[in-house]
């Protein structure tokens, strides 16, 4: 499958299953989009009648364009066969390890943020933190169900984690202190309000976490109007101060300030660039997940501002790299030449199968967005996953499983999307969340334009 689009004065096309990328000129680019369903007579007539004002594009000139476009076909760079629909039934099957677990050790939290999916911190529950016995347990489910896979990953997840800190660090010790004896090598991340960062926060997670999540939405007002305490006080002049003073400390270890747009800052490339201009360089900033009758829920009249400001970001980025104050944007992160492989590719995230999230209580889920779903209890860390039918449900999710997604170019960028999306909007794991592929799709061309003006820079 190929797909055609025109972005920042590039013509580009992009071929699916290769993962070939193109830019061509004018000519080049419709003689492509007629290729597949016009002889080449048909193709010349159209070409020479298009651009008859132009008097270099002749017929000698568009067989060769023809022929070239043929070379490609061959060579597997254009128009390539999908081998992989034959993997995807298996590939989760397969696997039988779990290598992530996201570890929700406090389900509280000290703001009161309007849109918050998890119901600030309770998950439509009790308030609770999580215990040391529990935490360790949890850990040896994780080394039991890993199989000989060494590399393990923690995300330790509210709420807000830093509410049950002494926990967090007692964990972490424990990690560390079985580690060798069990042949594993443990990865943090925390994710984390900012609140209660304070030196001893900082120092310890720049010394143990891979990773670090802090979370701000941008400019003060929009900030302050979804992230406040429970006095109606807001965060911004609180947090900021801190994650400055946490990311200089990283010196150059990974983290995101990451944060969430709604219906009421659709510009939201506004709060990236100022959280750019507060010094942070490792962004994301994600559309908001709530019910559609949620006055900050995203609506359809929205959908061409954001691919607007998707856009207006793409350049922004191009543009003060070269001025050499670059920042990094989650969502265009692309490697086109050495990954993700091809697993990860048809398979995605692994909820439900390689990751899980964790309640205090030691419960079992897909993921943090199905904490406080019963149907979708999975079982508990002592007798480990009892609910093999939801699982079964899990390892069928795959960039081919769903109808909608195999004639969809994007197909294997996204994986076929997030189950938990899909399962907000349409009831099952198996939908698609329509409105959440077509900015994927956007971000992805956004991603891809971004590659082709570097490789052009260089």
């Amino acid at each position: 499958m190929v797909h055609q689009y025109k972005l920042n004065g590039y013509n580009i096309v992009l071929d699916t299953c290769s993962g070939s990328v193109h830019t061509v000129d004018e000519v080049a680019y419709d003689v492509i989009a007629l290729y597949k369903t016009e002889t080449p007579e048909a193709i010349v007539k159209a070409m020479t009648e298009k651009y008859a004002h132009l008097p270099d594009v002749t017929e000698e000139e568009i067989y060769e364009c023809i022929d070239d476009i043929r070379a490609l076909e061959e060579a597997g760079k254009l128009f390539s066969a999908d081998a992989y629909e034959g993997l995807a039934k298996t590939y989760k099957n397969n696997s039988k390890v779990i290598k992530a677990l996201c570890l929700h050790v406090a389900h509280t939290c000290n703001l009161n943020c309007n849109y918050c999916f998890a119901s600030q911190g309770k998950y439509q529950g009790d308030r609770a933190l999580m215990s040391l016995e529990v935490g360790k347990r949890a850990f040896d489910f994780l080394i039991e169900n890993s199989g000989t896979r060494r590399n393990l990953e923690v995300d330790f997840f509210g709420g807000e984690p830093l509410m049950n800190w002494d926990v967090v660090k007692q964990l972490v010790a424990y990690a560390r202190s079985i580690e060798k004896e069990k042949g594993k090598n443990f990865r943090f991340t925390l994710t984390t309000n900012g609140m209660l960062v304070d030196d001893e926060v900082i120092d310890f997670c720049n010394r143990e976490m891979s990773n670090v999540v802090l979370s701000l939405d941008g400019r003060k007002e929009v900030n302050d109007h979804f992230r406040r305490d429970y006095a109606g006080r807001g965060s911004y002049d609180t947090i900021v101060p801190k994650f400055q003073k946490f990311v200089k400390a990283r010196e150059g270890k990974n983290y995101y300030v990451r944060g969430t747009f709604t219906h009421n800052n659709v510009d939201f490339t506004e709060d990236l660039f100022h959280m750019a201009d507060l010094g942070f360089t490792e962004l994301s900033m994600e559309p908001v997940v709530c019910p559609p009758d949620d006055p900050y829920a995203l609506t359809e009249e929205d959908l061409p501002k954001l691919f607007e400001q998707y856009e207006i970001l793409a350049k922004e980025m191009i543009k003060r790299k070269k001025e050499g104050r670059g920042f990094t944007f989650y969502h265009y992160m692309l490697d086109l030449k050495h990954g993700p492989c091809i697993y990860k590719r048809i398979t995605g995230c692994g909820s439900g199968t390689e990751y899980m999230a964790v309640t205090p209580w030691g419960e079992l889920y897909p993921c943090h967005q199905f904490v406080g779903d019963s149907k979708y209890s999975l079982g508990n860390i002592w007798d480990g996953v009892t609910n093999t039918a939801v699982q079964d449900e899990f390892r069928s999710c795959n960039a081919y499983a769903r109808e909608e997604c195999k004639d969809c170019w994007a197909r294997l960028y996204c994986s076929g999307g997030c189950a938990a999306n899909a399962y907000h909007a349409t009831g099952s794991i198996g939908g698609i969340y329509r409105y959440g592929c077509e900015l994927f799709k956007k971000r992805i061309e956004c991603a891809v334009m971004m590659q082709v003006a570097e490789a052009e820079e260089e």
